[in-house]
């Protein structure tokens, strides 16, 4: 998949194309992909996604803006998972939030995009104080000639499948409900970096997955396994969270100490899939507890593992 930051001025060529921020691409994302894909082929023609960098509620109440389900690194991993051809990040800034929907649809889709066919949310607005709606494009298809479908919500079980769904899943420790709203497992995927080794010094060496600026949306310790080291999903168990007996800096982190793992992987890129609650993050009163606790947790999470049907 090609990946291009803004817009150019004058497309190449003409496509066909969807705008959101796909974050998590859960099922109802999956299924507005699997409609853009099919019409590109059938047409001849690429499929592009838009979406927005950051995410627009991010950039309007950043203090507010929800836990993001996926980086922009693995956002678009699962878009080319899914067939996507091209990608553009467009980034969110004062200039696009001020931007009329009618110059929005000129500019970006008619001229730098030229879309042949364009589907949509059926919640989608766009523009300056989001003026822009599907009865706008509409208009604007009959007039520019591009064809416009809305992607009707998706359902599952009777619940309307999106990222705050998701979201709320995993905040209430309800991983096989946001499994469902996925389609998979939640995962995190990154590069495993140098940390403080104190997992190490207490006798369970950790991989280490800087999580930067991102706010999890989950917290806590998990059975989890592990891709991205061998041919096969290495198991262990995760803390993610702020680690409140090591440091007090407040930044959230995710480690993994991997089952029968004697190897460095620095610098690997690694997805984490989390599939079993243990408990809640909490601070220890020393080192030597944190060390007991984090025995039981690998004790606890080779049971479960022990006990589930079929290899994970």
């Amino acid at each position: 998949m090609q990946v291009h930051r803004g817009i150019p001025e004058h497309a190449d060529t003409a496509a066909v194309l969807t705008i959101g921020n796909f974050d998590g691409v859960h099922l109802g994302h999956q299924a507005l992909l699997s409609l853009l894909t099919g019409k590109a082929r059938a047409l001849g023609l690429p499929a592009v996604v838009l979406t927005f960098e950051p995410h627009p509620r991010e950039y309007f109440s950043p203090a507010d803006a929800p836990a993001r389900l996926a980086s922009l690194r693995e956002k678009l991993l699962l878009l080319d998972a899914a067939g996507v051809d091209r990608t553009y990040v467009y980034r969110f800034d004062a200039r696009l939030a001020a931007q009329p929907a009618q110059s929005f649809i000129e500019d970006t889709l008619v001229r730098g995009l030229r879309v042949r066919h364009l589907f949509i949310g059926d919640d989608f607005c766009f523009g300056a104080r989001r003026q822009g709606n599907f009865a706008m494009l509409q208009e604007a298809g009959s007039r520019y000639g591009f064809g416009v479908e809305s992607m009707p919500t998706l359902d599952a079980a009777g619940e309307r499948v999106s990222s705050s769904a998701v979201r709320a899943a995993l905040a209430a420790a309800d991983l096989d409900h946001a499994a469902r709203l996925l389609g998979r497992p939640y995962s995190i995927a990154g590069r495993v970096s140098h940390g403080d080794k104190i997992g190490r010094r207490l006798g369970f060496p950790t991989a280490n997955i800087q999580m930067k600026h991102r706010r999890p949306a989950l917290t806590g310790v998990y059975a989890v396994s592990v891709e991205g080291l061998t041919g096969t999903r290495v198991l262990g168990v995760a803390n993610i969270g702020v680690r409140p007996t090591a440091t007090a800096n407040g930044r959230a982190r995710l480690e993994v100490h991997l089952f029968g793992w004697m190897q460095d992987c620095y610098g690997a890129h690694i997805r984490v899939h989390f599939l079993h609650r243990l408990r809640a993050e909490r601070k220890f009163e020393s080192l030597d507890a944190l060390r007991a606790q984090i025995a039981i947790d690998t004790a606890h999470a080779r049971d479960w593992f022990a006990n589930q049907p079929a290899p994970l």
